[in-house]
């Protein structure tokens, strides 16, 4: 049983309905069958049930005919709110962020990935703990919201539980030191690194795929991949660029998750182009593309160049309105990530954005020097190459960091 609830004069612009409906389908991915909804406008919230006392008797009425076991609610509730729910309506009573959590056990499938859940699902239950659950946890071993490490650990005492989120820090921070020699490297080596950044189930793994063969899973489903993947892209003029897949976003992303997942986050920090996929032919585009932009806001990455792909194109009626739609963005591009329709043209995009965070050089390089013309055709951006009894004389733009690398060559 699925339960939303609204401050009336809100100012979020996600209708109930809608937000109730991505309820539904994180829901099917975790494997639940709905079998009714229900929802209510609120004056304010109430402390101790979240929904008032009419709306909890409602449901309690409903279970007989319906016969659910579960009660998913569409926002975050404190432990007390779960600790009275669950005992006037005799079930297991989840949030969205458990049931996002849930999903992200089910698809995690690095080490890291593993870890980063594993944490985030050790905070979010912590303070939950009832003897319901441990009592519960025996009889639905794996069940939705019990997956991953709560089968038998929520049966442990609160001091273990601490000491096991004090080791997983500990763990996750070794991973984000790792995480960032190794983007010290990419950096030494001045290779431009692009961040795909979008709504879950938005394409995606599809679209690094279609890149760059990087055979990462990619089904309609949300959170259907979670581990970033990096690989190597080369454009139109022949230079590389790093292309990393992130783990999608979604409205009311728990802060817990966030702080989880802080290593691959720290991706997009890095990265000097965001490439923000959005399915155009969802019914909630434009409210999936601005909590992408607000995620990336309380990231503090939102202030460098975004290349827009409106993806799906090959389902829409009149693709040209996509075309359409696309010229609002200054680096606006419809694709279609399944059909590698509109690639040339993102790649385009792509190469046109990287310039922003690059600079415009012209150089005259010795032949005896083709290392470094190797290196500029490979990390920059060659726009036009001409040869001279002096050398090669090359114009286009370099990273910020190489540029010293050619002072003495600078025409």
């Amino acid at each position: 049983m699925l339960v939303g609830a609204q401050l009336k004069g809100s100012d979020s612009p996600w209708r109930l309905e809608d937000s109730l409906r991505e309820l539904a389908a994180l829901a099917q991915t975790a494997g639940v069958e709905v079998v009714g909804q229900t929802m209510q406008r609120l004056e304010e919230i109430n402390p101790a049930t979240y929904i008032g006392k009419g709306k909890v008797q409602e449901i309690q009425d409903l279970r007989g005919g319906l016969g659910f076991d579960l009660v998913i609610f569409d926002d975050e509730l404190s432990p007390r709110q779960i600790r009275n729910l669950e005992n006037a309506l005799d079930v297991i009573v989840l949030d969205r962020t458990a049931l996002i959590l849930d999903i992200f056990a089910k698809h995690a499938r690095t080490r890291e990935g593993a870890l980063q859940v594993e944490l985030a699902q050790y905070q979010y239950r912590l303070p939950r703990l009832t003897r319901r659950w441990t009592h519960l946890s025996r009889q639905t071993v794996g069940g939705v919201g019990l997956r991953g490490p709560g089968e038998t650990q929520l049966e442990v005492d609160r001091r273990e539980i601490r000491r096991r989120i004090t080791q997983l820090s500990d763990e996750l921070e070794k991973v984000r030191v790792h995480r960032a020699l190794y983007r010290g490297q990419r950096k030494q080596e001045g290779i431009p690194v692009v961040a795909i950044v979008g709504y879950t189930n938005a394409g995606k793994s599809t679209l690094l795929n279609a890149l760059s063969n990087a055979g990462v899973l990619a089904e309609d489903k949300l959170f259907a991949t979670l581990d970033p993947t990096t690989r190597r892209v080369r454009l139109t003029s022949g230079a590389e660029i790093l292309l990393t897949d992130t783990v999608g976003f979604i409205q009311k992303l728990p802060t817990s998750l966030v702080a989880a997942f802080r290593a691959t986050l720290e991706e997009i920090e890095d990265a000097n182009v965001l490439l923000h996929v959005v399915d155009l032919t969802h019914a909630n585009a434009a409210q999936q593309a601005q909590t992408v932009h607000e995620v990336l806001r309380e990231l503090g990455v939102d202030d460098r160049p975004v290349v827009v792909a409106l993806n799906k194109i090959d389902l829409l009626p009149d693709p040209e309105e996509a075309q359409a739609m696309a010229a609002r963005y200054p680096y606006g591009v419809a694709i279609s990530a399944e059909h590698r329709l509109g690639i040339e043209q993102l790649l385009a995009r792509l190469e046109a954005a990287l310039t922003e965070s690059m600079v415009p050089v012209t150089v005259c390089i010795p032949y005896s020097d083709g290392a470094l013309v190797a290196q500029f055709r490979r990390q920059g951006i060659v726009q036009n190459e001409t040869y001279s009894p002096e050398g090669m004389r090359l114009e286009g733009y370099l990273p910020r960091r190489l540029v010293p690398l050619y002072r003495a060559f600078l025409v």
